[in-house]
């Protein structure tokens, strides 16, 4: 038996997530799942940075302004991509190929009809779309012009994340991390060219990152039409089957449901930091919410490779395995977190003046910085506890879970703490609501954990 577990070469790539031991699956799940987050984060910090160094202090706004906007329209292919993988990953377990390829076929289906129906929502209510996010004053004129390039790219990027999912359920990690890192060095190397050397502003950080959701986009289709994958659907998986896209949806639902949440967020944060401090106060949540990306790329990649394992080893019924993965997540994530709870605290000031030469902003965001990462070394513990749910396909607890940190804590604090501590409040929220989910979802996990069977039930 040792030998077998150790001898993977001849395994199918999903059958080594019930097979392989638990740290070895983690590690080689979540360092590819990591570094493709890392890799995303660090493009994500390079266009903030040449738009503020090159464009000015209210082109960060702007950005800040339209990223909850394509990233709340191109969840629908998130969503998908989530709720389909973690049907496909315990039909993997359970041995039920044809279903995990009519599983692919439908979200294909699903992930075309939404992002597109979805982009052209976008077009015809743009103004109104910007504004209620917060797209005011100065910001406006640079929001807009980003915006209008940026939606041409939304489809792709939809396609992008769906089928990023899928390659992780299908036990892919490393195509799926080349799914990540793709955009990002197309964004790197492009944001240079049309910003400095063409001169085109806002303008050309829209064109290189829609250029490079369009990169990622085409290498995913070549991955699942070119033979590589397990799962390259027929024409006839394409049709949409009431059952699937009904469970699909149901827990995909959590995370379009997240984000549907995070998009309101945005709405109250960005407004109340413009009433409050204007575009620059804007400005300095932009530069947070880039560090908070690349900062938490660990724990993130943690996450992710954690959800493909438990949802194969439950449809495989291996409890004790899922349990191992689960707690083995959290311990390593929670390490990790203390690690950069530290390092953020020590360099917020080197952090903020990356992103400007704006000393006024600079001076806003290094404190702004050390208070919203006050909670991080238990990030892993809402993050585990919520996707845990979403990978064995209970949606109900997965999407209450979910919801928690902003919907039920964040937005209320935010609501309700500037009244008392004005601009320092919004920052308070965050650690705030980071504790309180934290603990509601380390006792629903607990007890969930506690509640499977004491044995694996024989494979048969």
């Amino acid at each position: 038996m040792y030998f077998c577990i150790l001898n993977s070469t001849n395994m199918t790539r999903s059958e080594k997530l019930g097979q392989l031991p638990i740290g070895k699956l983690l590690l080689e799940q979540a360092v590819p799942a990591s570094i493709g987050i890392m890799v995303m984060s660090i493009y994500m910090i390079v266009d903030t940075i040449f738009v503020g160094q090159f464009i000015g202090a209210v082109a960060i706004g702007a950005i800040t302004v339209v990223l909850p906007i394509s990233f709340l329209i191109s969840s629908t292919g998130m969503a998908i991509g989530i709720g389909g993988g973690s049907i496909i990953s315990r039909a993997l377990g359970e041995e039920d190929y044809q279903k995990a390829k009519k599983v692919f076929g439908n979200q294909i289906t699903l992930a075309a009809l939404l992002a597109f129906s979805f982009l052209g929502l976008g077009y015809l209510f743009q103004d109104e779309i910007l504004t209620l996010f917060g797209g005011k004053g100065e910001i406006l004129p640079y929001a807009k012009a980003y915006f209008q390039i940026i939606l041409i790219g939304v489809p792709f990027l939809a396609w992008a994340m769906m089928t990023n999912n899928v390659i992780r359920a299908e036990g892919a990690p490393k195509i799926a991390m080349y799914t990540m890192l793709i955009p990002a060095v197309f964004n790197i190397i492009l944001d240079p060219i049309f910003i400095i050397y063409l001169d085109m502003g806002i303008a050309g950080a829209a064109y290189a990152t829609t250029l490079s959701y369009i990169a990622s986009a085409s290498f995913t289709f070549w991955f699942f039409f070119s033979g590589k994958s397990e799962l390259t659907p027929s024409f006839s998986d394409l049709g949409l089957n009431l059952p699937i896209v009904t469970e699909i949806f149901s827990l995909g639902g959590v995370t379009l449901a997240r984000q549907g949440v995070i998009s309101i967020l945005a709405i109250v944060l960005n407004n109340t930091l413009f009433s409050l401090g204007g575009a620059l106060a804007v400005s300095v949540y932009g530069i947070i919410q880039r560090v908070m990306m690349f900062a938490n790329f660990p724990v993130l990649g943690i996450t992710q490779g954690f959800i493909p394992i438990a949802g194969f080893n439950y449809g495989a019924k291996s409890w004790d395995r899922v349990r191992k993965v689960a707690k083995t997540a959290i311990k390593v994530g929670t390490l990790i977190a203390f690690i950069i709870f530290v390092l953020i605290l020590c360099f917020a000031e080197q952090i903020a003046s990356l992103f400007t030469t704006d000393q006024e902003l600079i001076a806003l965001t290094a404190p702004a910085i050390r208070i919203s990462f006050l909670a991080t070394p238990l990030l892993l513990v809402q993050l585990v506890g919520s996707a845990y749910f979403q990978a064995i396909g209970k949606a109900i607890p997965a999407l209450f879970l979910t919801l928690t940190k902003q919907g039920f804590c964040l937005i209320p604090l935010i609501l309700t703490l500037p009244s008392f501590f004005e601009l320092n409040g919004v920052w308070m929220a965050f650690p705030i609501a980071d504790v309180l989910s934290a603990v509601i979802c380390f006792y629903f996990l607990r007890k969930a954990l506690r509640a499977l069977p004491s044995t694996d039930l024989p494979t048969t």
